[in-house]
C-alpha cells in the first residue's frame, strides 16, 4: 500500500489475489476514521462508536446492572458496557468464537438453538436492564433473502427481550430499512413506552442499517 494526497488518504495497491472490491474494502477500512480510533482506543471495532452514540442520546446504560449482548462478536459493544458500568453483570453469546472480555460471560452458541435463551437467562441470574442486539443472519447473496432471514432473527431477539427485561429495561437493535420492520416496530410498541429509530454518525451512510431503540419496558402482561 502507499500514502498519497495532503490529507494523509491510505492509497491500497492492487495485489496479486486480491479482488477490486476487497481492495475497496481494504482502503475504506485504513481511511475510516472510526477504524483509526478504535484501534487508539482499545475497542475491537468500529461499532463500539455506534453504541456509545446511541446511549450519548438516548441514556440507556446508565445505571444498567444486567446486561445481555446478542450477536457480541468481536465483542465492541461489550467493551463499551464494561467501561461505562464497570459493575454490571454481562452475558453475550454468538456463532463465531469471541475472545475472552474481562467480567463479560460469554458462549459461542446460536442464539436460535432451543437451549440459548435458557442458558442466558440463567447466566444472567436476574432480570436484565438492557438488551443489546447487533445479530445479522449469513448473507446468501440474494438481497431480499438476506433481509428476511437477517429481520427474524432481530424479531426473535426482540421477543427474548420481553421475556428478561425488568419493567423500565431496554431493547437496542440492529436492524435494517425495509417493510419487514413493520412487525418488529409494532411488537416493540407494544410493550415499550418508547421506541425509536436512529442512524448514528458511526454507522456508514451507504448502509441500510440503522438502530431501533425502545426503552421503558412495560413489564410482562399477567
Amino acid at each position: 500500500m502507499s500514502r498519497g494526497g495532503s490529507g494523509g488518504h491510505t492509497r491500497v495497491k492492487t495485489a496479486r489475489g486480491r479482488t477490486a472490491s476487497s481492495t475497496r474494502w481494504l482502503a475504506r477500512q485504513l481511511n475510516d476514521p472510526y477504524v483509526k480510533r478504535a484501534h487508539a482506543e482499545g475497542f475491537r471495532s468500529r461499532a463500539a462508536y455506534k453504541l456509545i452514540e446511541l446511549d450519548d442520546k438516548y441514556g440507556f446504560l446508565k445505571g444498567a446492572k444486567r446486561v445481555i449482548d446478542l450477536g457480541i462478536a468481536p465483542g465492541g459493544w461489550s467493551q463499551v458496557v464494561r467501561r461505562k458500568c464497570p459493575a454490571a453483570a454481562i452475558v453475550g453469546i454468538d456463532l463465531l468464537p469471541v475472545d475472552p472480555i474481562d467480567g463479560v460471560t460469554i458462549a459461542q452458541m446460536d442464539f436460535m438453538d432451543d437451549a440459548a435463551p435458557e442458558w442466558l437467562k440463567e447466566t444472567l441470574g436476574g432480570p436484565a436492564d438492557l438488551v443489546l442486539s447487533d445479530m445479522a443472519a449469513n448473507t446468501v447473496g440474494h438481497q431480499q433473502t438476506d433481509h428476511l432471514r437477517t429481520m427474524a432473527l432481530v424479531e426473535a431477539g426482540a421477543y427474548f427481550a420481553v421475556q428478561v427485561l425488568k419493567p423500565g429495561g431496554a431493547f437496542i437493535a440492529k436492524s435494517l430499512a425495509g417493510g419487514s420492520d413493520n412487525d418488529l416496530v409494532a411488537l416493540l410498541k407494544r410493550n415499550f413506552t418508547t421506541v425509536r429509530h436512529a442512524k448514528p454518525p458511526a454507522s456508514r451512510k451507504g448502509s441500510s442499517e440503522w438502530y431501533v431503540v425502545a426503552q421503558g419496558f412495560k413489564g410482562q402482561a399477567e
